[in-house]
């Protein structure tokens, strides 16, 4: 929501700002120019850019403008979620816990938690990490090396589109740089037209500079940050169930072990210690219910 604030502020600032001064918007339409400056940025980026990483861009671009799913409710959901099997685990054996997440659809335990089972990437990280457990071939070294190790090839992949963006970016100002030299060499071209023809070709070319900057700075750029920090606020999730599951593994309880995934959140996400306690007490209480 923020972006599409800010990209209405750039907006209305510098074509607000340029006619109070006196200007007149028609100068600035110049639609060729767009197709001049945005075609030949859409083809450096196609050129450096192969179908995965252009689906990944397409799929990133609407979930920048989208509300961030990763607030304070659902780490509150996660932390309890997380409680309950790894208590149920403790209590009944790691065995316990191995048909929720085979077939979390069908589990009582997740069923509690609708946001959590359908985020397709927090149940695979959640189901994978959990199976490894079970396994019991691996020590929770080991484990928490794996973990790192896929963590960083999600940071690598949620980066993709977000390089991808601020390289274009980074092009937008020389590509304006191209339009307005072929405006000012068809100007030149034109050098024995009258004063006023001539002058009319120059401030055309000059809005190419303006567009490529515009582009850049006013919205590609901005749009590149947007989802490289809502990539980031996925990875801190699965951070937290790392961190979570590393604990439990090390043998602190799973009131405890919760408390340690706490500890890795954004403070503006946090829940308090008293509130994740009063949280979790109830999803203890849910649970025996539903047992």
């Amino acid at each position: 929501m923020f972006i599409l604030i800010g990209f209405l502020i750039v907006f209305l600032s510098v074509f607000g700002g340029f006619v109070a001064l006196g200007g007149h918007l028609g100068a600035l339409y110049q639609p060729f120019e767009f197709v001049l400056i945005g075609g030949a940025a859409l083809g450096a980026y196609l050129a450096a850019s192969n179908g995965k990483s252009v689906k990944m861009l397409l799929r990133a671009i609407p979930l920048a403008v989208a509300k961030n799913p990763y607030g304070k409710d659902l780490y509150m959901e996660l932390m309890a979620l997380l409680y309950v099997l790894l208590n149920k685990a403790r209590r009944d054996g790691l065995m316990s816990i191995e048909s929720d997440f085979e077939d979390p659809a069908s589990s009582p335990i997740f069923a509690e938690y609708p946001r959590i089972l359908n985020d397709e990437g927090l149940m695979d990280f959640i189901a994978d990490y959990l199976r490894l457990m079970i396994s019991g071939n691996m020590s929770a070294y080991e484990i928490e090396t794996l973990m790192d190790q896929d963590l960083e090839t999600q940071r690598h992949e949620k980066h993709v589109p977000v390089d991808a963006l601020r390289a274009v970016a980074d092009a937008l100002p020389a590509f304006g740089i191209v339009a307005a030299v072929l405006g000012v060499i068809k100007a030149l071209a034109s050098v024995d037209a009258p004063p006023v023809v001539l002058a009319d070709l120059i401030s055309k070319a000059m809005v190419g500079t303006f567009l490529g900057i515009l582009m850049a700075y006013g919205f590609v750029g901005p749009l590149a940050s947007t989802i490289e920090r809502r990539s980031g606020t996925f990875l801190k999730v699965l951070e937290c169930i790392k961190v979570t599951m590393l604990a439990s593994m090390s043998g602190y309880p799973p009131q405890l072990a919760v408390e340690f995934g706490r500890k890795v959140l954004y403070s503006h996400v946090r829940p308090s210690f008293m509130e994740l306690e009063a949280h979790v007490r109830q999803a203890r209480g849910t649970n025996k219910t539903a047992q």
